[in-house]
């Protein structure tokens, strides 16, 4: 079973082999220096012959030794360098496979194996204030790297300062003030990895450098592989069941299924209509477990809105056990289409999509003069389906016309966002106008698909002998809240009606 930690610190190169840690009872906040000892550590990375997993500065180890042996997986979590989430593993001889499949979007079919071997002496000291709360641990590790099947070795001396669970990373700060004043410097390494195998001779993968976008045809490029990276780097926490995942997964899909619908003037649809097809395949199946988390927030927060003398027969059991079996059967169902060969297929697509993009002529042209004809034709579209579901009269027919007016803003809204990085706050300000109607027409949606929710619930609550009061006034609230929406979509589309956007 896999354990998650938070992991923050940071790195420091010692400045000699024989350096001993400056008096840390200085730092503002600490009472006492404890020395804990040292142990002896002894760790074996792995990654793909090609260190796929290095090029995305994450780190796969079984490591030996500590009172936290077994395997650890380092994923990046923040922007900043030292945050990580590291979940954990039991020891085995084989990589488990509660890890690889937290690496299987940037793995895919290349083989896992031993790479590099780091054997640290670890002298380990605790920093605590003076009620003898642990505020971080501070390590000197006498580390030698060894390249797996060859002869290159090297040692080295580095410090890191890991901030206690739930500590505040401000102390960070001022450890390293202190350690500054001894003459510690950061490490220049982001991790012992990526030391290691520069130091062994290992060669680290080549960055993609990208120059800034110029053209039309370089515009649309960085877009697509903005949402591929944000799919890949979605995938383990989708897996890890945090908060939004699918949600942010789903919207990457979204995105990228936009910009080849609307820039079918530069890039060949011949060759992106059929991976279009299967991102709305990957969003359909994410929707599973999307719209049944959706759901039941919106209807816990109905029920928990309501006094509790209307409360009749048991309402939150029943709602409870609704939302767990179809939880179990969705959160199955999306780690196996996760796991699937067609979903890594897709994710190869991209990639060769992005090598080698099928770009037309129109991808030379200007930017500004594509991005916004594209986006205006996108409003036009968003307009015309507005002003049809708005002249239907309330029931079923205008549910429908104005759920494809929601998927129409959604595509204009995500060309806007597309146009930002070349038409500035123009293009910002299209987006932000479009996304208040998307807003209105998507709370109308959840209020159609909430009522057919209550209905099914109120059907199963009458067949069990209780009563189905409580489930008619949610349904009635459902109703009068979609009301709300269709009174309040004019005034807001009046608002987004007549984008102002310019190519000169």
């Amino acid at each position: 079973m896999a354990e998650t930690k938070r992991e923050i610190e940071r790195k420091y190169d010692a400045p000699d082999e024989g350096f001993r840690l400056p008096d840390l009872h200085k730092v503002p906040g600490v009472a006492e220096v404890v020395d804990k000892g040292v142990v002896e550590l002894d760790a074996v990375y792995y990654d793909t012959p090609d260190q796929r997993l290095a090029a995305q500065k994450i780190t796969l180890r079984r490591r030996t030794g500590g009172d936290d042996a077994g395997w650890h997986l380092k994923l990046p979590v923040a922007v900043t360098d030292g945050v990580r989430d590291e979940v954990r593993a039991p020891l085995s001889d084989e990589v488990p496979r509660a890890l690889t499949g937290l690496v299987r979007s940037r793995v895919r079919g290349a083989q896992l194996g031993p790479v590099v071997r780091l054997r640290s002496s670890r002298d380990v000291t605790h920093l605590a204030d003076a009620g003898g709360t642990v505020l971080a641990e501070v390590c000197v590790d006498a580390v030698r790297a060894e390249r797996i099947g060859g002869e290159q070795a090297t040692e080295w001396t580095e410090i890191e300062v890991e901030l206690a669970d739930d500590g505040d990373p401000a102390f960070l700060g001022k450890v390293e003030k202190r350690l500054r004043k001894a003459g510690v410097e950061r490490s220049a390494a982001s991790s012992k990895l990526a030391r290691a195998m520069d130091e062994t001779g290992i060669r680290s993968p080549e960055t993609l450098v990208v120059a800034k976008p110029v053209t039309a045809g370089e515009h649309i490029l960085a877009r697509l592989r903005e949402q591929r990276d944000a799919l890949v780097e979605l995938d383990p926490a989708v897996r890890r069941d945090l908060p939004d995942a699918v949600h942010q997964m789903r919207v990457a899909t979204r995105r990228l299924r936009s910009v080849f619908k609307t820039y079918k003037k530069v890039l060949d649809p011949a060759v992106t209509e059929p991976v279009g097809e299967e991102l709305k395949w990957l969003a359909g199946e994410l929707g599973i477990d999307r719209d049944r988390e959706v759901l039941t927030e919106r209807l816990t927060a109905r029920i928990d809105a309501l006094p509790r003398t209307l409360l009749l027969g048991p309402v939150r059991g029943r709602l409870r056990f609704w939302a767990v079996a179809r939880r179990l059967g969705s959160r199955r169902h999306t780690v196996a289409v996760l796991d699937g060969r067609r979903y890594l297929a897709l994710l190869e697509t991209l990639d060769a999509l992005l090598a080698a993009p099928p770009l037309l002529p129109a991808a030379d042209r200007p930017a500004a003069k594509v991005l916004v004809k594209a986006a205006l034709k996108d409003h036009a579209r968003l307009a015309a389906r507005v002003e049809h579901a708005l002249s239907l009269a309330p029931g079923t027919d205008r549910d429908h016309a104005l759920h494809d007016a929601r998927k129409a803003a959604k595509r204009a809204r995500y060309a806007g966002e597309t146009g930002i990085p070349a038409l500035g706050k123009q293009s910002k300000k299209f987006a932000k106008r479009v996304k208040k109607v998307q807003s209105v027409l998507g709370d109308h949606q959840d209020s159609v698909v909430a009522r057919e929710a209550l209905r099914d619930l109120a059907i199963q609550a009458h067949a069990a002998g209780e009563t189905a009061f409580a489930w008619g006034l949610l349904y009635g609230q459902e109703q009068a809240a979609a009301a709300d929406g269709e009174r309040a979509l004019p005034e807001v589309w009046k608002r987004a009606e007549k984008p102002r956007l310019s190519a000169g």
